[in-house]
Order: structure tokens, then C-alpha cells, then sequence
């Protein structure tokens, strides 16, 4: 397709050389472009194509990058990257060594904060106004939230504290019915037009000045007034919440009219104090399918453009389906089983149980802090509550995992779907730290399934364990394609050798079993006989086991896709200690640094804990010097 305007797009200040009326073409072309290069390569797509207008508009008003523009997530950022210097690598966008699918600070000035998880960005911007203020700098600060991020506590803390501080910025709520749904009336339209006009305000402190000077009657006059117009906005507006947090409300306007978005900015950019504006937009904008459906067409993989239907692979099916399918067999069998998710039913497969048994599923919005906390009430009174969050979002409720779950010794099973390199999304959804920050609870059990029937037995017993908290850790990506068995418990804290061996020992959990067992393979070319042992409980481990391990092995090598910082080789490394058999160890795992974006397979060669990689170490480990192994591993590279 040809476009007029896109490519003479190469930074914001080219789009300010354009008319209004040449933005609405600008923005047509740059939905067509965004589809077009989402159905090949997969991405975030309904927040974007929803938030078109809204980014041409705040960068056609404000000077960015001088005046400083906050966004919530990356969802709602494609439209920013493409139009921010971006848009001829766009196509790279969640690719290995591509652009991050999310706001990153050493990609571009424009990124002012990082952001991968939501409701940061009132917060972000708020300690961005209070710096400027201390320089007496005088640029323009601006925070975009939306697409669910309004339901996280963090941005009413954030609403709070602007408030009271008072700092001249503006909030912007790109409000796509997926965090609140107002009354849009056109009544409210025409106060919110009415009320933000340089021509109100003025009338507004006229008013206020003259009555000023008229004494007691001044007072009487100046209360009705407020009155008047707090009652006003009562009435007609949804914005009664945010004024009374501090902030001047004008909204909700319509986030796909560019010539009202245009003058709407134009005349709140020099009001004073915290400002609202509130604007509102349709997810999937423009796209058909995406309209009819905002939350599938969400986060997709490559689709067929007519149509909107995604390619589907043949084969086994997704690990957090098979979670999905076993929880529901689970809660129909036991009454007192239900399911708590933040925002996330389809990424985390508890829509299964929301369709199946809806009385039982539990959607908190984004607030993973209330989420665990929510299941720890539940579980005061007998109920067992399964918290199916992402590994990373987790992270953001571990004062409530320490103090609301693990203190009162409280039986919430929490199951952390995005365990280890997750792909595309990169370090901020990487689950690297998770056997770490649980390892540390005191009383809590992590478990990690090596394949889909250990997961579902492991799921039943979490449920039926009694004791406390319990983790249950596993991969983004599909099973292996084992016949499906009936569940049963595994004993808390047990392993299991998998494979004999009389050279070494390689000790895994979860995914890392099968890399684990692959390598073994390729150390058997080598005339080297390993012995894999899956460990399958992170805390506690198997003493037991580990002992007979000692006693058989001086050399033993640790895999997890978990940092090594105080992961499960420690944990290893630490039990040795305890029976007295201390050992040589290598511990395989994440670095200490955070991984970038690409395919799973890409990033786990990366770091060398593909089975090459474990097979090449294994040697050297072993000063073995061998030969097809390492050569395999350079020629992943």
C-alpha cells in the first residue's frame, strides 16, 4: 500500500508540520500499517489501534521529547514507536536483537519510563513533575493510562499523593471500557468542551477575584458557586471521584475525534495543578475483528489480515490450558476449590473455569496485591483458593504472600503460569526470580513439573495439601504430547532419578528436566553416562534422595531456569551442607542480569541452557574435552 503521510513521519516534529485534517488521513495509514505488520509477526493489538488519535494528538500538541510523555504499558505504544523515529524497524518489533514491545528508556528519548506491568505511570510522572520543579525547569509533564490499568491500586496511591502535592501535570485516562465504563453523555461532552475553554477559566477566576472583594456576601456568593459547580459535574460527569483525589476533571471526550483531542490539550496545557482528562476509545479501533472482539485480539500471534484469525499450530495443547482443563475437573470434584486471576482469565486458562463454572472464578482486575490478600480471607474460612498469576505479576504481591498468606500459615495455592524465558515480552515478563523470592517464605512448598501430567498432579496436591502455602511453577508454551492419566498426589518434598548414570549427576526442576534428559543424550556420544534426577520440589527438597545422590556422585551439576541467585542450586548447595556431604557443584541457570526478548529457543541458547549448552558445560565441568557437543552449540549461534 502506498501511503501519503507516513513516511514523511520521522519524529513528532514532523507531525506537527501537518494540518488537523491531514492527521485523520495520518491515522488511517498508520492503522493499516500496524495491522498489516501485526498479522505477520504477532504482538499488541487491540490497545494500540485504539489509542491512534489519542498519541497523534498529545505528541501534535506537546513538544516532546521536551515535555515529558508517561505511558502505561507498552499495549498502547506501538502508535509512539512508530511515529518516535521507529517506524522502519517497526517490523523487528518483540524479535530477537528487534524493539521491545514495551517502553524502554535506552531505546529512544521519547521513552521516558520503562514500563511492561501497569499503573505505573502516574506514579512515574508525578516523581518526574517534583524533580522538574526542584531543577525550576518548566517543561510539560503528561501520564497515558488505560486498557485496565485504573484498576491497580498503585494509581490511586499515585491519584492520592498528586492530590496533595499539587504539581502542575496532566493525566490522561484512555479509557477503552476495560478499566471503567462511564455515562458518555452528550450533555457531559459539552459541560467538559464548556468548563476547559481558556474562556471559562477566566471567567471562572474573574468571578472568583471580584467576589473576593465583596466580604461576607463575596463568601456567600463564592459557595454557591462551588456548589453549583460541584454539583454540576456531579450530575453530568463521571469525574466526582477525581476531583475529590485532588484533580481538575474535564471529560470524557471522544479518543478517535483528532480536531476535539487537538484543542482539548491545547487548552489544559497551561492550567495549573494535578488535571484529568478523560478521554474515551474503542479497543480494536478500526479493525473489524479486533472491534467484535478487544480481549482475543489483545496480544496475538501472526493472523490471517482478512479475517483476524490467528494461525494455530497443530500439536499439544498450551500448558496453561491443560492447567485450566485440570482445575475445573478439580473444583467440580471438591466445593471448596475456586479461582482468583488479575485481569488475566485467558492468559493464565481460568477463562476455562469462568466458563464451566462461573460462580467459582474470581477476576480482581489489576491488583495483584489484593488478589493474594482476597485469597487469604477466603482461606480463613476454609476455602481453597488457586491464584493463577504470571510469575513477574506476582512479584508484585510479595509483601502479601510474606505477611496476609505465610504468617497466619494460610492454604492459598498460588500457580505461576511464565515461569523461566516467556519470549517476546522480554525482561519485564521473564519469570526468573520466582524460585528465589518463594524459596526465601518461610512454610511455603514450590513445586515444578518437568511435563503437562505432573503439572495436573501436582495442582491436586497443592489443593489437597493442608499445611500452608503452596507454589506451583510452570512454563509459557506447549506440553509434550503425553497421553492424558488420572491425577494423583505426589508425596510433598519427593524426586525422582530418571536416568542412571556413574559419571555425574544433573539435578533439575521443571522444563529444565527435558533439557536435562537431552543433554544426557549428548553425553552419552561423549562416552559420558549422566544421571538425571527430577527434583520436582524446590522447597523442601529431597534430603533423602540427595543424599543417595552424594554418596554415588562428587560432582553435581544444577539446572533451572531461574536466576542463580539463591535459586534451587542453592537450595542444593545449602541441603548438601545440612547432611554434611558437601560436594562439587555447578549451578546452571539465568545470569544476573536480565535477558532480552526473542523466542524461547533463541534466548535459551542465549544462555547456554538449551542441551548443548548443559552438555558442552557438563564436560567442561568435568574436564572432558569432547567434540559434537560443542560444535552443536556454536553452530546455534
Amino acid at each position: 500500500m502506498e501511503y501519503k503521510y507516513l513516511y514523511l513521519i520521522n519524529s513528532p516534529e514532523d507531525l506537527r508540520k501537518l494540518n488537523v485534517n491531514e492527521l485523520k488521513i495520518l491515522a488511517q495509514e498508520i492503522r493499516e500499517f500496524l495491522i498489516d505488520t501485526i498479522s505477520k509477526i504477532g504482538g499488541h493489538l487491540g490497545a494500540s489501534l485504539g489509542s491512534v488519535e489519542l498519541t497523534l494528538a498529545l505528541h501534535y500538541v506537546f513538544n516532546t521529547p521536551e515535555d515529558q510523555l508517561v505511558w502505561d504499558v507498552g499495549h498502547q505504544g506501538y502508535i509512539h514507536k512508530i511515529i518516535t523515529g521507529r517506524r522502519d524497524v517497526f517490523q523487528t518489533i518483540r524479535q530477537f536483537h528487534g524493539i521491545s514491545g514495551f517502553l524502554k528508556r535506552s531505546e529512544s528519548p521519547y521513552d521516558v519510563f520503562g514500563a511492561g506491568h501497569a499503573s505505573t505511570s502516574i506514579s512515574a510522572a508525578l516523581g518526574i513533575a517534583t524533580a522538574r520543579d526542584f531543577a525550576d525547569e518548566k517543561f510539560k509533564v503528561i501520564a497515558v493510562i488505560g486498557d485496565g490499568a485504573m484498576t491497580g491500586g498503585m494509581a490511586y496511591e499515585a491519584m492520592n499523593n498528586a492530590g496533595f502535592l499539587k504539581k502542575n501535570f496532566i493525566v490522561v485516562l484512555n479509557d477503552n471500557r476495560m478499566s471503567i465504563a462511564p455515562n458518555v453523555w452528550s450533555i457531559s461532552n459539552y459541560f467538559s468542551s464548556l468548563t476547559v475553554t481558556g474562556a471559562y477559566n477566566r471567567f471562572k477566576t474573574n468571578v472568583w477575584d471580584l467576589t473576593g472583594k465583596l466580604d461576607s456576601v463575596g463568601d456567600r456568593i463564592r459557595k454557591v458557586a462551588a456548589r453549583l459547580e460541584t454539583g454540576m459535574k456531579a450530575v453530568v460527569t463521571p469525574g466526582m471521584l477525581f476531583e475529590a483525589l485532588g484533580f481538575r476533571y474535564f471529560g470524557p471526550f471522544n479518543g478517535h475525534n483528532i480536531p476535539q483531542l487537538v484543542k482539548i490539550f491545547h487548552e489544559v496545557k497551561d492550567l495549573k495543578g494535578p488535571i484529568l482528562v478523560h478521554v474515551t476509545t474503542e479497543k480494536g479501533k478500526g479493525y473489524l475483528p479486533a472491534e467484535a472482539d478487544g480481549q482475543k485480539l489483545h496480544g496475538v500471534v501472526a493472523f490471517d489480515k482478512v479475517t483476524g484469525t490467528q494461525v494455530k499450530k497443530d500439536g499439544p495443547p498450551a500448558l496453561t490450558k491443560v492447567f485450566g482443563d485440570a482445575l475445573v475437573e478439580i473444583a467440580r470434584k471438591n466445593e471448596k476449590v475456586v479461582g482468583v486471576t488479575a485481569a488475566m482469565p485467558d492468559g493464565t486458562g481460568l477463562n476455562i473455569l469462568q466458563n464451566e463454572l462461573p460462580d467459582k472464578f474470581f477476576d480482581v482486575g489489576i491488583a495483584e496485591q489484593h488478589a493474594v490478600t482476597f485469597c487469604a480471607g477466603m482461606a480463613t474460612q476454609g476455602y481453597v483458593p488457586v491464584a493463577a498469576i504470571y510469575s513477574t505479576f506476582l512479584q508484585r504481591a510479595f509483601d502479601q504472600i510474606i505477611h496476609d498468606v505465610a504468617i497466619q500459615q494460610l492454604h492459598v495455592v498460588f500457580a505461576l503460569d511464565r515461569g523461566g524465558l516467556v519470549g517476546a515480552d522480554g525482561p519485564t515478563h521473564h519469570g526468573a526470580f520466582d524460585l528465589t523470592y518463594l524459596r526465601l517464605v518461610p512454610g511455603m512448598v514450590i513445586m515444578a513439573p518437568k511435563d503437562e501430567n505432573e503439572l495436573c498432579d501436582m495442582l491436586l496436591t497443592a489443593v489437597n495439601y493442608k499445611e500452608g502455602p503452596v507454589a506451583l511453577r510452570y512454563p509459557r508454551g506447549n506440553a509434550i504430547g503425553l497421553p492424558k492419566k488420572e491425577m494423583q498426589e505426589i508425596p510433598i518434598g519427593k524426586g525422582k532419578i530418571l536416568r542412571g548414570g556413574s559419571d555425574v549427576a544433573i539435578l533439575a526442576v521443571g522444563l529444565m528436566v527435558q533439557h536435562a534428559l537431552k543433554a544426557a543424550e549428548l553425553l552419552e556420544k561423549e562416552g559420558i553416562h549422566a544421571e538425571v534426577v527430577n527434583m520436582r520440589f524446590v522447597k523442601p527438597v529431597d534430603a533423602e534422595l540427595l543424599d543417595a545422590v552424594a554418596e554415588k556422585f562428587d560432582r553435581i551439576v544444577t539446572v533451572e531456569d531461574n536466576t542463580i541467585k539463591g535459586g534451587f542450586g542453592s537450595a542444593i548447595l545449602e541441603t548438601l551442607q545440612e547432611i554434611g556431604k558437601p560436594r562439587r557443584v555447578l549451578i546452571l541457570g539465568l545470569p544476573d542480569s536480565f535477558v532480552e526478548h526473542g523466542t524461547p529457543q533463541q534466548l535459551y541458547e542465549l544462555v547456554e541452557l538449551h542441551p548443548e549448552g548443559i552438555a558442552n558445560k557438563v564436560m567442561h565441568f568435568l574436564n572432558v574435552e569432547g567434540t559434537s557437543s560443542r560444535e552443536t552449540v556454536l553452530a546455534s549461534r
